[in-house]
């Protein structure tokens, strides 16, 4: 595996033309560029696997990326954005093969507490976060990951772990206007519960059931073999194929059928609404809003 940005070392010693010579030597441009170096060596075989890992994991992280959006306080559409948009720098900049990109349950929890449901601080927030890394890249500041303490990181994930689950039972129960402060939704929960719309709870659960017996099918199935009758292996490998599309077929199946009850005029899911088609212009983040009033607030007052 090749080495992180952030832990390269400088070029030192020599004089300037050695320097240079050493900069736009190959290797270089191959420790900054690693696509340079794995590219020419790519064959139909890692094709073949390639395509069958982005099509699995491309399946499971589309209803984990809705759910981050929700738990950012962000439109649905911009979980998507985010988790398909950054393979792209990746498989250029990128320095391991065996990872996926996109936001993650920290991240939008932490993007809540200050974006306050406007996208237009998500990009900002983004753009600032990626000029930061870039420096300390640059910078070689990779080391100062040594000092952050372990048992630090173990309790900032647990809680992060137990908030976000919390938060998602407002979702179960199809409870509306809860309050985003922990301890205001643990209280605004349980005392809402008497107000839950029951085909929100019954699909609710069904998700969990269905998602729990084939993630414990997959576990159990065991690897098959040649001398089994061809019905039998057919049926372990779709079993093996459902489960591991497990996320995607429950929101297919979810999907499906709250919009059968849309269709008969049955109101009894809580569903996403309307969403905007396609992708979103190109364009420099923004440095600054206008509100609806005519407001105009700076990028100081953003960035606070």
């Amino acid at each position: 595996m090749m080495q992180p940005l952030v832990d390269r070392p400088l070029l030192t010693g020599g004089s300037v033309r050695d320097r240079v010579t050493a900069c736009l030597s190959m290797a270089t441009l191959k420790m900054w560029l690693p696509i340079l170096g794995w590219l020419p060596q790519y064959n139909l075989t890692w094709l073949q696997m390639d395509l069958i890992a982005g099509a699995t994991v491309g399946l499971t992280t589309v209803p984990q990326a809705l759910a981050y959006a929700e738990v950012a306080g962000l439109p649905v559409q911009y979980g998507l954005y985010s988790a398909f948009m950054g393979g792209f720098i990746y498989c250029i900049f990128g320095t391991s093969k065996d990872i996926t990109l996109g936001p993650t349950a920290i991240m939008s929890l932490l993007c809540a507490s200050y974006i306050g449901h406007d996208p237009v601080y998500a990009v900002l927030l983004t753009f600032l976060c990626g000029v930061i890394q870039t420096s300390m890249a640059v910078l070689r500041l990779g080391f100062l990951l040594d000092f952050i303490s372990y048992p630090v990181i173990k309790g900032f994930t647990c809680a992060a772990a137990v908030t976000i689950g919390f938060g998602q039972v407002q979702n179960l129960l199809g409870l509306q206007d809860i309050p985003h402060q922990f301890f205001l939704q643990v209280y605004y929960t349980f005392h809402n519960i008497p107000h839950a719309r029951v085909g929100d709870v019954v699909l609710g659960l069904f998700c969990l059931v269905l998602l729990v017996s084939l993630t414990v099918m997959k576990k159990t199935l065991g690897p098959g073999s040649d001398d089994l009758p061809v019905h039998v292996r057919a049926a372990r490998g779709l079993v093996s194929g459902l489960a591991t599309v497990r996320n995607a077929l429950v929101v297919v199946v979810a999907t499906c059928v709250a919009y059968s009850w849309e269709l008969s005029g049955h109101h009894s899911f809580t569903i996403t609404g309307e969403t905007s088609q396609g992708l979103p212009p190109f364009q420099a983040p923004p440095f600054s809003e206008t509100m609806t009033n005519g407001t105009v607030i700076s990028f100081s007052e953003m960035a606070q």
